[in-house]
C-alpha cells in the first residue's frame, strides 16, 4: 500500500440503522386500501404505521421487505404481488431512536388475503387510503409518495393489471384508473384507448363474466405483453398537456 493513503477506519463513523417500509395499496370494496400495523412497541405503541422494519446484514432491502411484509402481516406467499422501490428517506430526524435510513417500496396487491398481527405488530388490517391519516414516523409522507408514483405509472405502463385478478373485464380495468386517480372516465373512450394499445390487454377466447344489472355478461381479458402504453392514457386533468 502506498504510504501516502489513507487507512481507512470503519470506526470513524458514526453509526445508523437501515430500514423498509412498504406501501401496500390495493382496491377493497371499489375504494382504495392500504396496508397498516399498529405498533406493539415503542416509539409510537398503539399508532398505526406502515409495514416494514429493520435490514438485517445478511440480506438485501428487498429481501427484508419480503421478509417483514410476512412477519407483521401474515402475508407470506402472496401470488401477484407487485414490489418495486419507491424512495429513499433519510432525514436525520426522522427516527427517535437513532439515525435511520428508510429504502420504501410501493407494492400492489390484487384480491389479497386478511392481514394477521405478528412480529412487533399487535394487529394489521386493510385501511380505505382516505381515512389511514395519521400514521407513525414519516409514513404520511411515503403513503402519498407511494399513491403519487402509482397515479402517475398507471398513465405511461400497463401497471393497473396489477390490480386485477389474472381475468378481468374492462369495467374492473376501469375501476382501478377512476380510484386511484379520483376520477371519472367516459367509458367507451377508455374501452377504445385500451383496446387500441397495443400488447396492453389480451382477449379470453369464449370467457365472459356477469358483472350485475341487465345485459350480456363481459368479456373477459387479461394483461398482454406490453409495458407501457403508447399514446399514453392522461388523467382527465392532464389531457392536452403535453406527455
Amino acid at each position: 500500500m502506498d504510504g501516502d493513503d489513507e487507512v481507512y477506519d470503519k470506526y470513524a463513523y458514526e453509526p445508523f440503522a437501515v430500514t423498509v417500509d412498504l406501501a401496500v395499496l390495493t382496491l377493497r370494496a371499489g375504494a382504495l386500501h392500504v396496508l397498516l400495523v399498529e405498533r406493539g412497541q415503542e416509539p409510537y405503541a398503539g399508532h398505526w404505521a406502515l409495514p416494514g422494519g429493520f435490514v438485517q446484514p445478511d440480506e438485501s432491502a428487498e429481501t427484508a421487505a419480503r421478509r417483514e411484509l410476512a412477519e407483521e402481516t401474515g402475508l407470506a406467499d402472496v401470488s401477484g404481488l407487485h414490489l418495486e422501490q419507491l424512495w429513499t428517506y433519510s432525514e436525520p430526524d426522522r427516527d427517535p431512536r437513532m439515525r435511520v435510513v428508510s429504502v420504501a417500496f410501493a407494492a400492489l396487491l390484487p384480491d389479497p388475503p386478511e392481514p394477521h398481527g405478528g412480529s412487533d405488530a399487535a394487529q394489521a388490517r386493510w385501511v380505505p387510503y382516505d381515512s389511514a391519516r395519521p400514521l407513525a414516523f414519516d409514513h404520511d409522507r411515503i403513503l402519498a409518495d407511494a399513491h403519487e408514483r402509482v397515479g402517475a405509472k398507471l398513465e405511461h405502463t400497463c401497471l393497473a393489471t396489477a390490480f386485477c385478478p389474472p381475468e378481468f373485464t374492462l369495467g374492473e380495468l376501469q375501476q382501478v384508473y377512476e380510484t386511484v386517480w379520483g376520477s371519472t372516465l367516459d367509458r367507451p373512450n377508455f374501452r377504445r384507448k385500451v383496446l387500441a394499445t397495443p400488447g396492453f390487454v389480451e382477449p379470453v377466447p369464449g370467457a365472459a363474466r356477469l358483472t350485475g344489472g341487465r345485459g350480456k355478461p363481459a368479456a373477459l381479458y387479461r394483461s398482454g405483453p406490453a409495458t407501457a402504453l403508447h399514446p399514453p392514457l392522461l388523467r382527465p386533468s392532464r389531457e392536452g398537456r403535453p406527455a
